[in-house]
């Protein structure tokens, strides 16, 4: 009796400092679990990467279902479980900060800023909207919204990798297993505990919500063609293949020359413009690429579309796949190459002004 008096004391004073410092904590778990994906992506292999975003997505799975098994009474009421429910939100605050930032991960550097911001910056918010975590996390609505957008979210990157290529059906597929998963889930939740049950419509609300914005998005070209990723481009005078290597003649520009948001290539009278790109894509991956040449015209206000080159892609090493559209008539103005699969995701864009010359240049030849 004297011992589960001193445990009953010395939980209420764990339970008092963690409510005190709660504020700190939650926000706290949400950010380690970032800078723990950053520091872990960054020395790890695809593979390895999507069992640890399974393992995390198990444990915030897990959490979540013990954390309502508690409350409900379903599961016994011992003195270590008692601290691990005390530790549940923050457990949960770790895996949902750490599945966040490895999905964005991918979709950031499958994509650009200039296309997939509203994606981008949904991921943002929810990494950094501690506040709001932290005073609705046993919202059901709100804890497995966000968990269901996480799971989506990452089934969507996973199976192109599965099936070595990427368009409407694959991601389709994705919104398919990722509602049977999140309904089996409710449905296992709702025997639990009967707020589920009392929340069914706003969780329905939500889920459909998530689905219907997120396949928005990406009919839109919003979200960009994981797993594919543009790792260099270059405009160049003239592209020459020698044994596996690409030979650019670039300009000679200065070091401050090279710093400047917008590349200005002087083109001569009669001359061929080059762009290559490296694009990452996994082993055995095969799809097609498309250069989409593009002219900013000043009296309409718009860009307009000048064409569109493509070449196929397969799988291919640390270097990327490596390749080159040739454009001839080119008129001196701004302009735009967005880097594109078939269906129109974007990967990247090179931008850049074309100003006409007869003056002779310098060149200088760089091998990639």
């Amino acid at each position: 009796m004297k011992e589960k008096i001193k445990q009953w004391i010395r939980y209420r004073e764990i339970r008092s400092w963690y409510e005190k410092y709660e504020r700190y904590l939650m926000p706290g778990t949400l950010v380690l679990g970032v800078c723990a994906d950053w520091l872990t992506f960054a020395t790890i292999d695809i593979t390895s990467s999507f069992v640890l975003l399974g393992v995390y997505a198990l444990v915030a799975g897990g959490t979540i279902a013990y954390l309502h098994s508690w409350d409900a009474n379903r599961v016994p009421q011992t003195n270590v479980l008692r601290y691990l429910r005390l530790a549940s939100p923050l457990l949960i605050q770790f895996t949902f900060g750490a599945l966040l930032s490895g999905t964005f991960i991918f979709y950031f550097f499958s994509g650009t800023i200039f296309v997939s911001w509203p994606l981008i910056a949904l991921f943002v918010i929810l990494m950094i909207s501690n506040d709001v975590f932290r005073r609705h996390y046993l919202r059901p609505a709100v804890q497995l919204g966000v968990y269901f957008f996480i799971v989506f979210s990452l089934t969507a990157i996973i199976l192109p990798f599965v099936f070595h290529k990427i368009g409407a059906l694959i991601f389709l597929l994705s919104s398919v297993i990722s509602l049977f998963f999140i309904v089996g889930f409710i449905a296992f939740l709702e025997k639990v505990t009967q707020v589920i049950k009392h929340q069914r419509t706003s969780l329905i609300v939500s889920v459909g919500a998530i689905t219907i914005f997120m396949n928005g998005l990406y009919f839109l070209n919003i979200i960009p063609p994981v797993p594919l990723s543009l790792r260099d481009a270059a405009l160049a005078h003239d592209i020459v293949r020698v044994r596996g290597e690409y030979r650019l003649s670039i300009e000679d520009q200065s070091w401050w020359q090279n710093l400047l948001p917008r590349e200005t290539f002087h083109k001569r009278s009669g001359e061929k413009m080059y762009l290559y790109t490296a694009i990452y894509a996994p082993k055995n991956f095969g799809t097609t690429v498309v250069h989409h040449w593009q002219y900013f015209d000043a009296e309409k206000g718009r860009w307009m579309s000048r064409d569109r080159l493509r070449f196929s892609i397969t799988g291919s090493t640390s270097r990327g796949y490596r390749g080159y559209s040739v454009k001839s008539s080119v008129q001196p103005g701004k302009w735009r190459v967005d880097v594109e699969t078939v269906r129109g995701q974007v990967l990247g864009r090179v931008n850049f002004s074309v100003a006409a010359t007869e003056e002779p240049m310098e060149f200088e030849t760089i091998v990639k």
